[in-house]
């Protein structure tokens, strides 16, 4: 029996009658294509999902109680500082010993800001034009150094943005770093189905309309991949995940993985204080008693506004994706036992029509299932989330303007290297607006301010625009 006739066996056992008929009606390239795509499916899932969310209707669950997170606050007294300064300690250990991996999640296009690529490739930087990948590199590459570490890095691609960021890392000779230290995966998709009837849709004749399985497939990429394997043969037994689009993310922040271990805890959290209740941020909450994110969106309006009698948001934890997991953990995820639950999305999906036409939809007219990485929380045996300085770690690059923009993340930035500055007693000119000259400082030379106050040599000063490169060198 040919691999197209099992494909059509498969898809007409399944109740995929459909594209089992537009299957064996191909010919070429293209019928190889499409039944490779099919033997590539889960088929049961597929049709355990039609099920569920499209004839039985199943839709997100309420939310159900909803209470506060407990958090790890930022340090305001003697007694936490010391509780910080032996989380620190914890951490600086596990990275010296190489018990932690990095976790790159680098899947998005930079379409949203008007950049025809991959989204690490954004030179986001107002002088050097550096990219996000090239921050987070020498981020890594600092740590490497700080701790007399290997730190592997692994990389989270999708298939639309694998090759590319490949490319781009081996044109930048990886940006200095070995090649052999840093792995690329790739993230894995689902088909979309037609919300009416659950049928597979196609994108072109020898393809279906494919989509990534949500920033929750990593565990299962990670698994696909043999990766959990190595770094659990390696002695690894924490990953430091973190997002592509937030150039002053502390990877790696030895305090949280500190407190991760100290709490024996399986995953956990950072959270910023969220600056206003709209705020596109998802919510640590306690849920039913387990600590888990909450989407913005599915937040009721009048929990997102409910204040503290100071004022305060009491719902204020937002999540910044950045978490510490540990490799047991995402191999029980994906050995059968604990599962990420499944979410249904709908969208308008172009497709082929049973006559081979594409039909462009104005309106949401298939389902698309992804999972989050944020559902692992309340699987997680123990879980933390510690409160991580808003100033000092979060400056998001989403948009082409406004909040979460390139502009808004270079002001960010500049005030944020401006008290660097500032503490070691050098002043920082303003521009004709009002605001710190544009500022860069190298992660290889200086990972936070501490580090930059014991390199900068004496004299320094600043008169503009300064670039400083990573052997400390101006660039103005």
């Amino acid at each position: 029996m040919t691999s197209v006739q099992v494909a059509i066996d498969a898809l007409n056992a399944a109740g995929q009658n459909a594209l089992a008929s537009a299957l064996a009606g191909l010919d070429g390239a293209d019928q190889q294509s499409l039944a490779a795509q099919v033997d590539d499916l889960d088929l049961d899932l597929i049709g355990d999902l039609v099920n569920r969310f499209v004839h039985g209707g199943e839709t997100e669950k309420p939310l159900g109680s909803v209470g506060e997170a407990a958090t790890i606050p930022i340090p305001a007294d003697d007694a936490a500082l010391a509780a910080e300064a032996q989380a620190r300690s914890v951490g600086e250990d596990m990275l010296r010993s190489g018990k932690v991996a990095a976790l790159l999640l680098a899947g998005g296009q930079g379409s949203r800001l008007g950049f025809d690529g991959p989204k690490g490739d954004y030179p986001y930087a107002p002088i050097t034009k550096r990219t996000l990948f090239a921050q987070h590199a020498a981020k890594i590459a600092a740590l490497r150094t700080r701790y007399g570490c290997e730190l592997p890095w692994y990389i989270l691609t999708s298939p639309q943005n694998d090759a590319a960021t490949k490319a781009s890392f081996a044109a930048a000779d990886h940006f200095g770093l070995a090649p052999a230290s840093i792995t690329f995966v790739v993230q894995g998709t689902l088909p979309a189905v037609d919300a009416q009837t659950g049928a597979l849709l196609r994108a072109e004749a020898g393809s279906l309309a494919l989509s990534p399985d949500g920033h929750g497939g990593l565990f299962s990429a990670l698994r696909r991949s043999g990766a959990l394997d190595e770094m659990k043969a390696a002695g690894i037994s924490t990953i430091f995940s973190f997002q592509v689009d937030n150039p002053k993310v502390r990877v790696c922040r030895p305090e949280f993985l500190g407190y991760h271990r100290e709490a024996n805890a399986e995953m956990s959290n950072t959270a910023v204080r969220k600056s206003s209740p709209g705020e596109k941020m998802g919510v640590v909450v306690e849920l039913d008693g387990t600590t888990s994110m909450v989407e913005y969106s599915d937040l009721p309006d009048d929990l997102a506004n409910q204040r503290n009698d100071d004022g305060s948001l009491t719902y204020w934890a937002g999540s910044i994706a950045v978490h510490c997991i540990e490799v047991d953990f995402a191999l029980r995820l994906t050995e059968g036992g604990l599962k990420l639950p499944y979410h249904r999305a709908n969208k308008k999906v172009a497709h082929l029509d049973a006559n081979g036409q594409l039909v462009s939809p104005s309106e949401p007219n298939a389902i698309k299932f992804e999972t989050f990485l944020f559902d692992g929380l309340p699987l997680a045996s123990a879980s933390i989330t510690i409160e991580a300085a808003r100033d000092d770690e979060f400056c998001p690059i989403k948009n082409a303007d406004g909040d979460s923009s390139p502009e808004s993340a270079r002001q960010l930035l500049n005030e944020m290297y401006s008290r660097w500055y500032e503490a070691t007693g050098i002043s920082v000119p303003l521009a004709q607006d009002g605001k710190p000259v544009d500022l860069e400082i190298d992660p290889r030379f200086a990972l936070d301010a501490d580090e930059l106050a014991a390199r900068l040599p004496a004299g320094f000063s600043i008169t503009g625009p300064t670039a400083l490169g990573p052997d400390g060198a101006i660039i103005s």
